[in-house]
This record gives C-alpha cells, structure tokens and sequence, in this order.
C-alpha cells in the first residue's frame, strides 16, 4: 500500500449492523466487509464492538467473537445487563457508544478516515469532533428499512453515507430468500468511487431493535450479536 495512501479506521457497532442487515435480509460475511473497506486506502483499525451476556452457559455469539479476533478485528466487548420490562419481556441492555468514541477520539491524530458502521443518532458529536480533528467520516447504514435504521442527524453531520443495501453485493455472505433486492455491483471502497450522498430525510434510530434469533433448520453462519439470545430477548441499547 503506498504511504499516500489515506489512513482509515472502521468502527463496527455490532448490535446495530445486525439489526439493519437482518432486516434487509443478509448475513455479513466480514471477511469480505474488511476486504471491502481495505480498497483505496491503509487500513489501520477494524474495530467490531457487541455487548456480551456472561450468565449463560454457551453464547453463540461467542465463535464470531473468536472468528473476529483471529481475523484482523479488534474485539471490544463488555458484560450486557439484562432485566425484564413491564410486559414481562426479558431485554438485554448493553451499549457501546461510550467505548467507540473513546476509541475513535484516541485515533484521531493518526488516522485520516473513519468508517462508522452505525446509524445511532447518539454518534453525530462524535462525528462532529473528528471532523473539527481533520478525519473525514462515512457513516454506513441504511434508509431502505421503515422506520429507517440510519438516523436523519448522523447522515447529514457525515461526509459521506453509504447505504448497506448497495453494498450488499460485496460484503453479504448469502443472496436473501426473497427477490427483488437492487444488484449494483462495486469493485471496492475507493477514493475515486464514491456513491452520491443520499439527503433524504430518515428516522431517528429505534434502539429496542428485535434481535430473535431465526428458527431454520439446518447450520447456521457466523453472525451478530443477536444470535446469543432466545426468543425472550429483545436488544435495548439504552443503558439509564
């Protein structure tokens, strides 16, 4: 990679991609996410961030994480807190917003391009911050789900806003069952190939994303954090 390369950071908050991509209806592969944000650029980081449930006895959560770690990641998770809510559901409640600014603050000065997987509206001072510190950000989510997954404020504060739908070609490890999802094949996430930014107004992201994990038969992929959770768990990023 040439030294003038642009130095590039991906910041990956794992609740959020798997809420957005299982609503629109793919796996990640992220073998193949790492490789897509490889192109055009050094990149320096790939930090995947989930909140993780200690009290039980196996988390199937856990084989990604070790797949991540192995793989080029830099694995930053914490214990998830779980209560039950007034209708008697079990929720699981484990932010990482604190964590990824903390990070992507402390990289500031040597990066000069940061990737934040994540459309909660919470990141936009963040986003903000790096920006007065000089580093361009590109915020992947997406606005094709209703209620939008990619929050209005964080798609306008970033310089650029990728959608996961257009890039699901590149960085899904299976087509969905259903048709009719656009096809807009991407070499790479170059410099010289960026899609036009979308300003379409979106909604405020809904942190109680519904994590169920799918009941089909057969072996399963690796994927996000929702897997570790039964049909009684309901994700909740709030932490009061």
């Amino acid at each position: 990679m040439s030294n003038l390369a642009p130095r590039r950071a991906l910041f990956i908050d794992g609740s959020n991609l798997y809420a957005a991509a299982k609503t629109l209806g793919f796996d990640i592969d992220y073998r193949k996410l790492r490789q897509f944000f490889e192109g055009g650029a050094w990149l320096l980081r790939s930090y995947y961030y989930t909140a993780i449930a200690d009290d039980q006895d196996y988390s199937p959560v856990r084989p990604l994480a070790d797949w991540l770690d192995y793989n080029g990641f830099y694995l930053v998770s914490k214990p998830a807190k779980e209560y039950t809510d007034a209708m008697g559901r079990r929720r699981i409640r484990g932010s990482m917003d604190v964590e990824i600014a903390v990070d992507a603050l402390s990289l500031a000065d040597k990066i000069d391009h940061m990737v934040l997987i994540s459309g909660n509206g919470d990141f936009r001072r963040l986003i903000e911050a790096m920006q007065a510190k000089g580093v361009k950000v590109t915020v992947v989510s997406t606005i094709r789900t209703s209620p939008p997954m990619a929050s209005d404020d964080v798609r306008r504060q970033a310089d650029e806003f990728l959608d996961l739908l257009d890039i699901a070609p590149e960085i899904e490890r299976r087509m969905p069952e259903h048709g009719g999802r656009p096809d807009p094949r991407r070499p790479g996430f170059d410099e010289g190939r960026r899609p036009p930014r979308d300003n379409r107004q979106g909604a405020m992201l809904d942190d109680d994303d519904d994590e169920d994990d799918d009941r089909r038969g057969g072996p399963q992929p690796l994927r996000g954090p929702g897997d570790y959770r039964d049909s009684g768990y309901i994700d909740d990023d709030d932490v009061e």
